[in-house]
C-alpha cells in the first residue's frame, strides 16, 4: 500500500499594511515599535517612553509626578533612603531595584507604584503633538522586576482617561493653566480630595503642580480639578493683557529761526 501524505496548507500572506495595522493608534511610531519589539527610548513632545522588547517598561513626564515622589510622599519609603540610592545609580528603575533587593521596600507597594507612575507619565507622553517623536534604539532599557506593560494596554488607558475627562467637563483648559478659584471653598459640598486640591489653589500652582506638592498622581488631580471647574469652583486664571501701544511720537523736528530768516533773504536777492 502506498501512502500519499496530506502536504501542509501554504503559508498565508498577511496582507495588511502597516499603515492599516496602526489605524487608530495614538502614536503609530509606538504602535510600529512594538510590533518589531524594540528596545530603546521614545522622546515625544509632552513626555518620554522607555521600551524593551516591545513593552513599555518605564515613562517620564514634566507634567505628572515620578516615582520618587509617589513613594515618599506618605511615608512608603523613606525620602533620605530614595536619595541615597538614586545617587548611587543615577537612574530611577535602578534605584527602585536597588531599595526592592535591600528590603526597603515592600514588593507589592513597589509595583503599584511604578504601574500608576507608568500610567500617570504615559497619558502625558500620549498627548497630541505638534512635533514628531523620536526614537533612539538602546540596549538600556531591559526587562526586570517591575511589571511592563503591553504598547496596546497603555493607549487603550490613555483613550479611557481621556473619555473619562470630557465627560467630567469637556474643556482642558484647567488642566495646564494656573487655577484662581471662583467661589469660597464652603460654597458647594466637596470631598476631602477636592478640599486639599483647592486648598492649594493660588492662582500660580497648576494641576500638575498641586499633584506634585500633594504626593498624588497627576492625572487623579486633573479629576478633581475638572469636578470642581464643572461645580463652578475653579477656573483657569486670566491673563491681565498688556496695554495697547499708543500712537508712534512723531519725528523731531528742530527748525532754526536764524536759518528761515537767511534763506528768506537769499530769496529776496535773487529776485532783484
Amino acid at each position: 500500500m502506498t501512502m500519499v501524505g496530506t502536504p501542509p496548507p501554504l503559508p498565508v500572506r498577511d496582507r495588511t499594511t502597516a499603515q492599516e495595522r496602526t489605524a487608530g493608534a495614538l502614536s503609530p511610531m509606538l504602535r510600529r515599535l512594538a510590533e518589531e519589539q524594540a528596545t530603546g527610548v521614545l522622546v515625544r513632545e509632552h513626555g518620554t517612553l522607555h521600551l524593551a522588547e516591545g513593552r513599555v517598561v518605564h515613562a517620564e513626564s514634566p507634567h505628572a509626578p515620578g516615582l520618587d515622589v509617589l513613594l515618599t510622599a506618605h511615608g512608603t519609603l523613606a525620602g533620605a533612603a530614595w536619595q541615597q540610592a538614586a545617587g548611587q545609580t543615577g537612574d530611577a528603575r535602578e534605584a527602585a531595584r536597588r531599595l526592592l533587593a535591600a528590603g526597603l521596600l515592600p514588593e507589592g507597594a513597589l509595583e503599584l507604584c511604578h504601574l500608576d507612575a507608568l500610567y500617570d507619565a504615559g497619558y502625558f507622553a500620549l498627548t497630541p503633538s505638534s512635533t514628531p517623536g523620536r526614537f533612539r534604539y538602546d540596549s538600556g532599557p531591559r526587562l526586570g522586576p517591575l511589571p511592563s506593560v503591553p504598547v496596546v494596554a497603555l493607549e487603550r488607558e490613555t483613550l479611557r482617561r481621556r473619555l473619562l475627562l470630557h465627560r467630567l467637563w469637556p474643556d482642558p483648559a484647567a488642566d495646564d493653566a494656573p487655577l484662581v478659584r471662583t467661589a469660597p471653598a464652603a460654597a458647594a459640598p466637596v470631598t476631602p480630595r477636592q478640599r486639599a486640591v483647592m486648598d492649594l489653589v493660588d492662582g500660580v500652582r497648576t494641576a500638575p503642580r498641586i499633584a506634585r506638592d500633594l504626593g498624588r498622581q497627576a492625572f487623579h488631580t486633573l479629576v478633581d480639578v475638572r469636578r470642581l471647574a464643572a461645580a463652578g469652583l475653579v477656573r483657569p486664571a486670566v491673563a491681565v493683557p498688556a496695554p495697547p501701544p499708543g500712537p508712534p511720537t512723531p519725528p523731531l523736528t528742530v527748525t532754526d529761526p536764524d536759518i528761515a530768516l537767511l534763506k528768506r533773504l537769499r530769496d529776496a536777492l535773487e529776485a532783484l
